[in-house]
């Protein structure tokens, strides 16, 4: 089995920015009304398939890069953890048990790999299944609190908004390197541009989306995202370059992979579920 090894970082590629800027404004334009349609007119369970599917795609992307680097993780038990894991949202509950039976499965079937690195695959399967199903799944607790709805639509507005105002920000204006050790095209001025951009579509989204809160409250949760989504962008960015990968996949042309469409929503989501359901400042 082959071991992950440090990648070296490759210099920022600006040459096909507008190509790509295309790709992706083109993608959101199919991808969005199916979202926003199923959301706002669709029933719960077709919202809770969207979440499943995006897991089952993410896990199984996840998986296959820690393969291509020489590490045997396993993409069907990553799918099949993860889908678990992700489910156990939806009965009350029923997470620490779902979590509890998937690590004592995924432990359990190390046994058959055999020394002496059979820890690895196991290893690597467990770590996506918390970081993708285990931390998506609060996307279905989110849709269950009051005005859960009205809550999901912010979450994507100004996670998507934020990071597209730092592609573009970036592309067009980026001159120092936010974490050059972890990827050599984010720059200051796109973190900068993706926490503005998150702050203006909070403040948009207040007075549409969630009126009954005050407005300074709800902005400041826009500011939060800007900031945890690009801390998740850059964790996935971390994971990509201990592999050797620039995508995690090809799934969304302009995007990459499913798990790159959502690397922020993956922190971005657990964050805002506990703000909203534990905070202080809900409407009475």
């Amino acid at each position: 089995m082959g071991r992950v090894q440090d990648v070296p970082l490759s210099a920022p590629v600006t040459g096909a920015a507008g190509t790509q800027w295309v790709r992706r404004v083109l993608s959101a334009a199919l991808l969005l009304p199916l979202f926003l349609a199923v959301v706002v007119w669709g029933p719960p369970w077709a919202f809770a398939l969207i979440v499943l599917g995006v897991v089952g795609l993410a896990q199984w992307e996840f998986a296959a890069l820690f393969r291509r680097a020489g590490v045997a993780a396993s993409p069907l038990l990553g799918v099949g953890g993860g889908l678990v894991v992700t489910a156990s949202f939806l009965v009350p509950d029923a997470v620490p048990m779902a979590l509890a039976l998937v690590v004592l499965g995924v432990l359990g079937a190390s046994l058959a790999g055999g020394p002496p690195i059979a820890w690895q695959p196991s290893a690597v399967t467990l770590l996506g299944i918390c970081y993708v199903g285990f931390l998506l799944g609060h996307a279905l607790w989110l849709r269950n609190v009051p005005s859960g709805m009205e809550w999901v639509l912010f979450l994507v507005a100004v996670t998507w908004c934020g990071e597209s105002a730092a592609y573009a920000v970036g592309s067009a204006f980026g001159r120092h390197r936010l974490a050059p050790r972890l990827s050599p095209r984010k720059t200051v001025e796109g973190a900068a541009g993706q926490l503005g951009a998150a702050v203006v579509a909070a403040a948009i989204a207040q007075p549409v989306l969630l009126p009954q809160w005050p407005w300074w409250e709800v902005v400041g949760l826009g500011a939060v995202l800007g900031v945890v989504g690009q801390v998740g962008d850059l964790v996935e960015s971390l994971l990509k370059r201990s592999v050797g990968a620039k995508d995690s996949g090809a799934a969304i042309p302009g995007h990459g992979g499913i798990l790159d469409r959502v690397d922020g929503l993956l922190f971005c989501t657990p964050v805002l579920f506990y703000c909203v359901a534990h905070g202080q400042a809900i409407a009475g």
